[in-house]
């Protein structure tokens, strides 16, 4: 059953002005106050770039200046001789072996290649690292590499997708002779043709997406030492999956893994560029290791703009078929996604056509699918997930097939969408998977309301009337979150994540230290974890401190990426607690002479049902679980701590929500503004809704960056456009609309906290929002755009009868 809560402001409990509890005195369910807070905003975080050891070095790279090229000579005896210069290593001076990202699918579908950790003998985008260079200070760092001499056979640039695969193209890699290193056709269900055939209309159209930064605040970074009493490499850095890092360090440098230690500070922001690992962070930790001191490297933002994973740029087209009165017959879509020089690990090339591929037709239902996935290399920046990966690509094709097909069929484009959202739960779709109950109906009809309590329907019709541009887009969409080890599996991954493990641990004055191998970079682990624990037993979340990101005290996590920290991280973590509870429960039914049944956990003691005044602390609990083990029941072990694991079994929980923009088009200028923005989601149990606003209101900020404003592009020679945010353009609080929001609850039936995942859904909605918003304003003069971002220049044409 979904509930509503409907608020239009941020919440008090984002100032620590917010309830503490709920009204029934729960932890869950309130906006408790960020407990972070006061720490990052008075500059008490410590992230990589603050920490500094003694006798540290500082390292910068020298990285390619082609796109495309063959390695004649690195000389590098300049760069030594720079004053401050303490070593430079080119890929011959560092024995490290490739990083190897591999699904396990036949050579057809999947060509793996080795990403060099230093280039060796070919450069395959422009900011491959080739050499780094060890000195005293930063500045020395960076003289050196200016003193740096490379020699190259330069090639011919290939700078888009179709040009890679067309013949007689320079192959980038030779295990992919065509280019391609992913060709899946997970689906070609029975009746597509027919259904094509028999179809009152076909809407034909094709999407073109733009390549982008995910633009955390903090770049990338990493701090290396070698720690001789331990013999351990100690890796600082801000990784979303520092077990992973840990993995693929240990290989490459062939060192046992326990002779790693990855440790990640504060971190801000990842969005998901940095749940894959670099090659640059494990050079460092070779750098460390080989001159035996702490070795520091800090990303400059031009390296972050060119030279670091990026995402986004993809091309669909597609052909969807429709009856009379509005069904969904059959979908055919080709996804070619342009991934750059190199698979990522772990996720490979195959992250982005997978996952469009696997998740298509989203929210609607449908007679019948077909889709050919292809991941093409070119002589650009690799890609790696970003927020939403691929369902913002999608979500946009679907819903602007929605909009074409009740235009085509004269119907209102929402109606189609009601004949279509499913709406019968649990439903398996016909891309096999089975999704949770959720509110798709309900949220549209709710978006919709909001939309029009506040009249623009009527105001949109005025202004018409006035020669004024204004539109309102939709997009109803879903997110699949806390994706579990058989759905890594069935992609057929050989590094399979999904499942987490939490420990815990009671001490002698009563508070808890708990694990998790989800790793905060902005989303307040440290509040809602406290409040899961908090809640389970019934203390006060002041007395729960959370540990994560250290490999050395994590037991094992595949990190924070797809929204798995709650659905996932907090189920290990409520488990992990009740296991705890009830250590504390069979302690104190000993102590108080009675039985277990008879005792409840309240207000930091365990108390007896019969009478509820008698009970135990935990602090007198701990005291004899420490220091008085001899008063233990038989058979308990001293100490009070326990572990717990959680997998998702099924294919996942799915949020979902329905967005609604309202633009207006400046003529002349050709201009977008965003006059309203209308959020209605859905992420089953809110842990706490200020941080579940946080990251709505966030994730339409980045939406509406890839709909509006942020691209980068590569001239004919490979050479990336944007190398400072003077060219890459960022929106701000100016360009950022007021946000409405609203929510509906239905909790998740597959895990232990009823939460769904809240971290992407805002991203994967907005751009079809505003697209159908754009094309909705230029419905009069019959253009329609189909590439994000939508420039002024292309509404200007529109406008203005020229190309569209």
């Amino acid at each position: 059953m979904s509930t509503e809560h409907q608020h239009d402001a941020p919440r008090d409990g984002a100032h620590g002005r917010g309830p503490a509890m709920t009204r029934d005195g729960a932890f869950i369910g309130a906006s408790v106050r960020r407990r972070e807070d006061p720490r990052l905003l008075t500059g008490g975080g410590r992230f990589v770039d603050d920490i500094d050891l003694t006798g540290q070095l500082h390292a910068q790279f020298v990285r390619s200046r082609v796109a495309f090229g063959r390695i004649l000579d690195v000389d590098l005896e300049a760069t030594r001789a720079v004053p401050g210069v303490v070593a430079a290593f080119a890929a011959d001076d560092l024995v490290m072996a490739p990083i190897t990202a591999l699904l396990d699918r036949p050579i057809e579908q999947f060509r793996p290649t080795e990403m060099p950790v230093l280039a060796h003998d070919t450069v395959r985008f422009i900011g491959e690292p080739v050499a780094i260079v060890v000195a005293k200070t930063p500045y020395a760092a960076e003289d050196g590499v200016e003193a740096a001499r490379v020699e190259y056979e330069t090639y011919d640039a290939i700078v888009a997708a179709d040009a890679a695969m067309a013949p007689g193209a320079r192959r980038l890699h030779d295990g992919a002779p065509d280019n391609v290193l992913v060709d899946v056709s997970l689906f070609d269900t029975p009746g597509v043709d027919d259904a094509f055939a028999q179809a009152a209309e076909v809407v034909e159209i094709s999407i073109d997406t733009g390549r982008q930064n995910a633009l955390p605040m903090e770049t990338r970074a990493a701090l290396a030492q070698w720690d001789e009493r331990e013999s351990q490499l100690v890796l600082h850095t801000p990784t979303q999956v520092p077990h992973l890092v840990r993995t693929a360090t240990a290989a490459s440098l062939g060192l046992p893994e326990r002779q790693v230690r990855v440790v990640v500070p504060d971190m801000g922001g990842g969005f998901g560029i940095k749940c894959v690992v670099g090659r640059e962070e494990m050079v460092v930790a070779a750098a460390a290791r080989r001159l035996r001191r702490p070795v520091k490297w800090v990303e400059d933002r031009k390296d972050a703009l060119t030279a670091s994973f990026l995402a986004r740029e993809q091309h669909y087209t597609a052909r969807a078929a429709f009856a009379q009165d509005g069904e969904f017959l059959a979908l055919d879509v080709e996804v070619v996604c342009d991934m750059g020089a190199y698979s990522c690990y772990p996720f490979t090339a195959g992250i982005e056509p997978l996952m469009a591929s696997g998740e298509m037709p989203g929210v609607y239902r449908l007679g019948a699918y077909r889709v050919h996935g292809l991941a093409v290399a070119t002589n650009k920046a690799p890609t790696a997930p970003y927020r939403g990966v691929s369902r913002p690509q999608y979500v946009m094709l679907l819903e602007q097939i929605m909009d074409r097909a009740g235009h085509q069929l004269g119907l209102d484009p929402l109606d189609v969408r009601r004949r279509n959202l499913i709406t019968d739960f649990p439903y398996t779709s016909i891309n096999s998977i089975t999704y949770d109950p959720g509110s798709y109906l309900e949220s549209l009809d709710l978006c919709e309301q909001m939309v029009r309590e506040e009249g623009w329907f009527e105001r949109q019709a005025q202004a018409r009337e006035e020669g004024r541009y204004v539109g309102i887009g939709f997009s109803c969409f879903s997110e699949r979150t806390g994706y579990g080890s058989s759905a890594f599996a069935a992609r057929k991954m050989l590094v399979v994540p999904g499942f987490d493990i939490s420990d815990i641990r009671m001490d002698l004055d009563g508070t808890i230290t708990v694990t998790s191998g989800t790793m905060n970079h902005g989303q307040s682990h440290e509040t809602t974890m406290a409040q899961i624990v908090a809640d389970t037993l019934k203390v006060d979340v002041e007395r729960v401190k959370l540990h994560q990101g250290d490999t050395d005290r994590i037991t094992y996590g595949f990190g924070t990426f797809a929204s798995r920290s709650a659905v996932i991280g907090g189920s290990a973590v409520q488990l992990a607690s009740r296991a705890l509870g009830e250590d504390l429960v069979e302690i104190a039914a000993h102590l108080l002479e009675t039985n277990v049944d008879n005792l409840e956990l309240r207000d930091g003691a365990v108390r007896r049902r019969d009478e509820p005044e008698e009970g135990v602390t935990y602090e007198e609990i701990a005291d004899v679980a420490y220091l008085q083990a001899h008063r233990l029941p038989k058979g308990v072990s001293p100490g009070l701590h326990a572990t717990a694991s959680f997998d998702v079994t099924n294919d996942g929980t799915f949020s979902n929500a329905t967005q609604a923009a309202v633009v207006e088009l400046d003529p002349v200028s050709g201009a977008v503004r965003i006059l309203r923005y209308f959020c209605v989601e859905d992420c089953g149990v809110a842990i706490n809704p200020q941080v579940v606003e946080g990251q709505a209101r966030g994730g339409i900020a980045q939406g509406i960056a890839g709909a509006l404003y942020e691209e980068i592009t590569y001239d004919a020679n490979g050479e990336p456009s944007c190398a400072s945010f003077m060219d890459y353009c960022v929106p701000t609080a100016m360009e950022t609309p007021d946000i409405r929001i609203a929510h509906l609850e239905t909790p998740c039936i597959y895990n232990e906290t009823g939460a769904k995942g809240a971290g992407e859904g805002g991203t994967i909605g907005a751009p079809a929002a505003v697209l159908g918003a754009v094309n909705d304003a230029l419905r009069p003069t019959g253009a329609l755009l189909g590439r994000t971002p939508i420039t002024p220049r292309a509404v200007h044409a529109a406008i203005t009868g020229g190309t569209r």
